[in-house]
C-alpha cells in the first residue's frame, strides 16, 4: 500500500493564521476584539499542526500516543522570534522615558503583555500539554509553556536593559516620600510585582522565586537605605537633642515597617528592618545610652519607654543600662530611708519606714513595668536595688535585722483590733505589701521570731481584727518560705481552737461542782503548748488574790482529771481581767469598769478591805518583785485610780498609796492594762538573743548534715554549702560557720584531718 500524505496545514499557512492572532493579542487592543471563530481558528490551526503525521511514516506501523506523531518545534521558534522582536521594539519606545515616565510606561506595558501572555498560554494549550510536556520530560529546561516564555523573554529581551534606568527612577521616588512628598505608591507596588513574576524556577515553571526581586530591586533598594539614612541621622543629631532624635528613629522605623505593608514584598521586612536598626540605633546608641540617667532622674517614663523600645531591637542594647538602673534605684532608696531617719531621731514607727519602702518600690516597680515591659533583666536589678537598701541603710545599721523587725511590728498593727484597721478595707492588699517588703528581707528568721511573738500577743488578748486575715498572712508567710516557716504559727490556732472547746467543757463543768453560795466569776483561760508559743514564764513570785484562787483550783483540778500527767505552768504575767468598781456612798456614782493585768486587779482587790497600803504592805501582798510591784503601781497612779502619798516616785520606801474616791474618767470602761516601755525593750532584746542562739543550732545541724552525707569535706566547700542551706532563713556570716565549726570539733561530731579538711565522726 502507498504512503499516505500529509493532512496537516504548512508551518507557512500556519503560521500565518497564528501570527493574525498574536497581533491582535499583543500588538493590538484587545478590545479590538479576538472573536469566538478567530479564536477557535488559531487553536485549530495549532492542532492541526502539531498532529499531522509525518510524509515518512509507514501503513501498519505501530501508531504513536494519540494516532499522530506530535510536532510544534517550528511552531515554538516562531513563536519566540516573534516575541523577541516585538519586545524589541518596547525597549526602542522605552528608551524615549525616564524617571517616573518611565516606570508609568514600563508598568502599562508589562500589564499589557502579561495580559496578552495568559491569552497565548490559553491558544497554544495543546502546544503546551504535549509538545512542550515530552520537551520538558526529557530534559530540555530551557522549553517553556508559552506563559513562562512570555515572561522569559521579557526578561532576556527587555528588563534585563532596563532595569537600572528603571531601579534608579523607583529609588528616587522612594527618597521623595522618605523627604515628605506625596507618590503613587502603586507604581511601585507594581514594579515589585514584575520583579517578583519574573523570578522562574527553571525546575518547575510553576513556581516562582524570588532571585530577580532580590537581586535587582532588593540589594539596590537596601544601599539606598542606608545610605540615606547615614546621611540623615548623622546630620540629626548634631542638631537636635537625643530625646528628639530617638523620636526620629522611632517614626523613621515605622515608616519602613509600613512601607513593606505598602508596596514591598514581604520578605524584605527582616533585612530592612535590620539596616534601618544598624545605621538608626547601634551606630548611635552610646549616645542614647548616655542619656538614660538623665531621663531617670525626671522620670520621663514615655521617653524611657521609646529609649527601651528602641535599643531592644539591636543586640546587646540595652548595654550597661541595668547596672544604671539598679544604682539609681538604690540610691533613691537609700535616701528616702535616710530622710526619714533624720526626721524621726531614734524612734522609727514601723508605719512610717514600711511605707518608705512601699513608695520606692511601687515607683520603680511601676517604670519597669510601664516603661520597661517588664523586661526579666530590669526586674532582676529592681530586686537587687531593693534587697540592698532594705537590708542595708541607715536604720539597719545597727542592728541589721532592723528591717524585718519593724515589718513585723508593722503587720502586728495592721493585724490588731483598732479604730484605724476597722477602717482599712483594703487589708488584702496591705498584706500583699507586707510580702513584697518580706521577699527582700535577707533575715527571714528574724521577722519569723517577731512576727510569732506578737501574734501569739494578739491571740492570747483577743486583739486579732479577724482569724481570716490571720489565716491568710500565715497563708502567704507558707508559700514563700514552706510549710516548716509556718508550722509553729499555724499550731498557735490549733492551740487556740482546743482552748475554746476546752472552755465549754469546764463551763459544764462548774455547773456540776459550783457552790451556789460563792460568787461566780467568769473565767476564761487558754491551754497553750510549750515548744510552739514563744512565750516566757513569769520572772517575779506572785499571791493570787483569794477571790480567784477557788476558779483557779477547779480549772486545775478539771484539767488534771482530763489530762493525767500534765502539769500547767500559769503565765500570771500574760493574764488579765475585769473588775466592777463600786465606790462608797456619797463618792464616784459611775460604776467604772477597769481592765487590768492580774498583777493589778491583786493589788486593787487588796483595796475591798482598806482604803491605803504602804509599799512595803503591797509588796506582801502580792508577793512581787519590785520592778513588776513598781510598773504596775505606776500605771494606776498614774491614771489617778490610786494617789501617791509621802513620796515623790512610786516604789520609795515608806511611800503610801490611797485609793482614790473621786476618780473620774470620760470613759466608762478604763484600760489600765498598758505595756511598760522597759518591758517592751526587753522583749526586744530577749528576742534578739534567741534569734542568736536558734542560728548558731541552725548552722550546727547544717553542718552535721553536711558532712554525714559527704563524710570528708574541705573547708571552703563546707562553708559554701552551709550558707546555700541556709541563706533562705538569713545570710550566716563566715566568722560565725567557722565558730560552729569549732564548736562541733570539740563536742567530737567533727575532727580536723589537716588545714583545710574536716571528716565526720558517727
Amino acid at each position: 500500500m502507498a504512503p499516505t500524505e500529509a493532512t496537516g496545514d504548512s508551518l507557512s499557512s500556519t503560521w500565518s493564521i497564528v501570527e493574525l492572532g498574536i497581533d491582535k493579542i499583543l500588538a493590538k487592543n484587545l478590545e479590538e476584539g479576538l472573536t469566538p471563530s478567530l479564536y477557535m481558528k488559531i487553536y485549530t490551526a495549532i492542532y492541526q499542526f502539531c498532529t499531522a503525521a509525518r510524509p515518512s511514516q509507514q501503513i501498519g506501523q505501530p501508531s504513536p500516543a494519540r494516532g499522530a506523531q506530535l510536532l510544534g518545534a517550528d511552531l515554538y521558534n516562531n513563536l519566540t522570534s516573534y516575541l523577541k522582536n516585538h519586545l524589541a521594539s518596547i525597549e526602542t519606545e522605552a528608551d524615549q522615558y525616564s524617571d517616573e515616565s518611565l516606570i508609568k510606561y514600563y508598568i502599562k506595558t508589562w500589564n499589557r503583555y502579561t495580559t496578552g501572555a495568559r491569552y497565548l498560554n490559553h491558544i497554544f494549550e495543546y502546544l503546551n500539554r504535549h509538545w512542550v510536556k515530552r520537551e520538558r520530560d526529557e530534559g530540555r529546561r530551557n522549553v517553556y509553556d508559552v506563559n513562562t516564555l512570555c515572561l522569559v523573554k521579557w526578561r532576556t529581551e527587555f528588563f534585563d536593559s532596563v532595569q537600572h534606568r528603571l531601579m534608579e527612577a523607583v529609588l528616587n521616588l522612594i527618597e521623595k516620600q522618605r523627604n515628605g512628598e506625596t507618590i503613587e505608591t502603586m507604581n511601585i507596588k507594581n514594579i515589585v510585582q514584575s520583579f517578583v513574576s519574573l523570578g522562574l524556577d527553571e525546575h518547575d515553571s510553576k513556581k516562582v522565586s524570588l532571585v530577580v526581586y532580590k537581586t535587582c530591586f532588593e540589594a539596590p533598594f537596601i544601599l539606598a537605605t542606608e545610605s540615606y539614612y547615614i546621611a540623615e541621622s548623622a546630620q540629626f543629631v548634631t542638631e537636635n537633642s537625643v530625646v528628639d532624635y530617638m523620636k526620629k528613629a522611632e517614626s523613621r522605623l515605622l515608616e519602613e515597617n509600613a512601607r513593606v505593608q505598602m508596596y514591598l514584598h514581604q520578605s524584605t521586612e527582616k533585612v530592612l528592618m535590620k539596616v534601618c536598626e544598624t545605621v538608626l540605633l547601634n551606630n548611635h546608641a552610646e549616645l542614647i545610652r548616655e542619656e538614660f540617667l538623665n531621663l531617670l532622674e525626671s522620670n520621663r517614663q514615655e521617653d524611657l519607654k521609646r529609649m527601651f523600645s528602641l535599643l531592644s531591637r539591636i543586640p546587646g542594647g540595652l548595654g550597661n543600662l541595668y547596672g544604671k538602673f539598679e544604682a539609681h534605684a538604690r540610691k533613691h532608696g537609700l535616701a528616702a530611708i535616710e530622710k526619714l531617719s533624720n526626721e524621726s531621731g531614734d524612734t522609727v514607727e514601723p508605719k512610717a519606714y514600711v511605707d518608705v519602702l512601699l513608695d520606692v518600690h511601687k515607683q520603680y516597680s511601676h517604670l519597669v513595668q510601664i516603661a520597661f515591659s517588664s523586661d526579666a533583666e530590669f526586674v532582676k536589678s529592681l530586686d537587687n536595688a531593693c534587697r540592698e537598701f532594705i537590708n542595708r541603710n541607715k536604720i539597719c545599721q545597727s542592728p541589721s535585722s532592723k528591717s524585718p523587725e519593724l515589718l513585723a511590728k508593722y503587720a502586728d498593727g495592721l493585724l490588731k483590733k483598732s479604730g484605724k484597721a476597722a477602717e482599712d478595707s483594703d487589708l488584702e492588699g496591705k498584706l500583699a505589701d507586707i510580702m513584697t517588703v518580706f521577699k527582700y528581707v535577707d533575715d527571714k528568721d528574724v521577722f519569723q521570731k517577731f512576727y510569732s511573738r506578737m501574734l501569739s500577743r494578739r491571740l492570747v488578748n483577743g486583739t486579732s481584727s479577724s482569724d481570716e486575715a490571720e489565716s491568710t498572712m500565715i497563708s502567704k508567710l507558707k508559700e514563700v518560705c514552706g510549710h516548716e516557716y509556718t508550722s509553729k504559727l499555724t499550731r498557735m490556732f490549733q492551740d487556740v481552737t482546743m482552748s475554746q472547746e476546752m472552755q465549754g467543757q469546764f463551763r459544764e463543768y462548774l455547773g456540776t461542782v459550783h457552790d451556789s453560795s460563792e460568787p461566780r466569776i467568769d473565767f476564761s483561760v487558754l491551754v497553750l503548748g510549750t515548744g510552739v508559743w514563744p512565750l516566757t514564764a513569769p520572772s517575779t513570785t506572785f499571791n493570787l488574790p483569794d477571790e480567784l484562787v477557788k476558779t483557779y483550783e477547779l480549772f486545775a483540778q478539771f484539767y488534771s482529771r482530763k489530762h493525767e500527767g500534765r502539769k500547767l505552768t500559769w503565765l500570771w504575767n500574760l493574764s488579765k481581767g475585769e473588775l466592777k468598781v463600786a465606790y462608797p456612798k456619797g463618792a464616784s456614782k459611775v460604776g467604772y469598769t477597769f481592765q487590768v493585768s492580774t498583777y493589778q486587779m491583786a493589788i486593787l482587790l487588796a483595796y475591798n478591805r482598806a482604803d491605803f497600803y504602804t509599799y512595803e504592805r503591797l509588796q506582801d501582798i502580792t508577793a512581787l518583785s519590785k520592778e513588776s510591784l513598781v510598773g504596775s503601781l505606776s500605771i494606776l497612779v498614774k491614771a489617778k485610780v490610786l494617789l501617791l502619798e509621802g513620796a515623790k516616785e512610786v516604789g520609795e520606801p515608806g511611800s503610801r498609796y490611797k485609793l482614790n474616791l473621786d476618780f473620774k474618767s470620760k470613759k466608762i470602761r478604763v484600760n489600765l492594762n498598758l505595756p511598760l516601755r522597759s518591758e517592751q525593750r526587753q522583749e526586744t532584746e530577749t528576742t534578739h538573743k534567741t534569734i542568736e542562739e536558734d542560728r548558731k543550732m541552725l548552722m550546727q545541724s547544717a553542718i552535721v548534715r553536711i558532712m554525714k552525707a559527704r563524710k570528708v569535706l574541705k573547708h571552703v566547700v563546707l562553708v559554701q554549702e552551709t550558707i546555700a542551706q541556709i541563706k533562705s532563713r538569713f545570710t550566716p556570716k563566715v566568722p560565725e560557720i567557722k565558730k560552729c565549726i569549732d564548736f562541733l570539733i570539740e563536742k567530737e561530731y567533727l575532727e580536723r584531718i589537716d588545714n583545710d579538711r574536716y571528716s565526720y565522726l558517727a
